[in-house]
């Protein structure tokens, strides 16, 4: 009989980073509550205090992930300028950079949002980063950089093409000089395009997500 060498939430962070390493080097099929015991040495039963099933530690892995990538910005906000312009690079960049250091959990964190039996939890988990967004969105229509009416319209525009990005750096087609290259002129003529100009009426809004 194998003896316990985990506290209880020891046991649960060990199982989660055992769980994410799996995820990075094989993939999301070859997790397994039985593999993961068996990796740790502990009963077979051992991770079922933790996670009922798989669909349950999926959800806790996305939920890492979204915490992660939520600190990540805010953590890049802190240390950049007090301008929209440079806060908008800061926290675009923070998530081009996070998708290219961990393609396979943010893969994961997008597939549970969209699953439709996706825990409250988990869906929530998402305000924090959207608002944080739409906080320096709101920055930049109240310093003229940016177009007034829907802050939503503009998040989704700058999601999809941030996105897009971020899914090269996620796959390897984009790294080192390239990859800062092109976000660089991304964001530039995106923000360019969507300052405000003569002429122009207030985005109508919402608009559905995209993300």
């Amino acid at each position: 009989m194998r003896t316990g060498r985990y506290h209880h939430g020891d046991l649960r962070a060990a199982l989660l980073e055992r769980a994410e390493q799996t995820l990075r080097e094989q993939g999301v099929d070859a997790l397994s509550l039985r593999e993961l015991a068996r990796a740790l040495d502990v009963s077979h039963a051992a991770p079922s205090r933790h996670f009922k099933d798989k669909r349950a530690l999926l959800d806790a892995l996305a939920l890492t992930g979204i915490q992660r990538m939520t600190a990540a910005g805010r953590s890049r906000l802190a240390r950049s300028g007090e301008g929209f312009r440079d806060r908008m690079f800061a926290f675009a960049r923070s998530y081009v950079d996070f998708a290219a250091a961990h393609p396979a959990l943010l893969e994961l964190t997008f597939a549970r949002k969209h699953d439709v039996a996706v825990a409250d939890e988990l869906r929530l988990a998402w305000g924090p980063l959207e608002e944080d967004i739409h906080a320096v969105i709101a920055q930049g229509q109240r310093e003229g950089e940016l177009r007034a009416g829907s802050a939503d319209r503009i998040f989704n525009v700058l999601y999809t093409a941030v996105h897009g990005v971020a899914a090269q750096a996620a796959s390897g087609q984009l790294s080192g000089p390239a990859l800062d290259q092109v976000f660089d002129d991304l964001l530039t003529h995106l923000l360019r395009g969507l300052r405000p100009a003569a002429g122009d009426e207030p985005l109508a809004g919402p608009a559905a997500p995209t993300c």
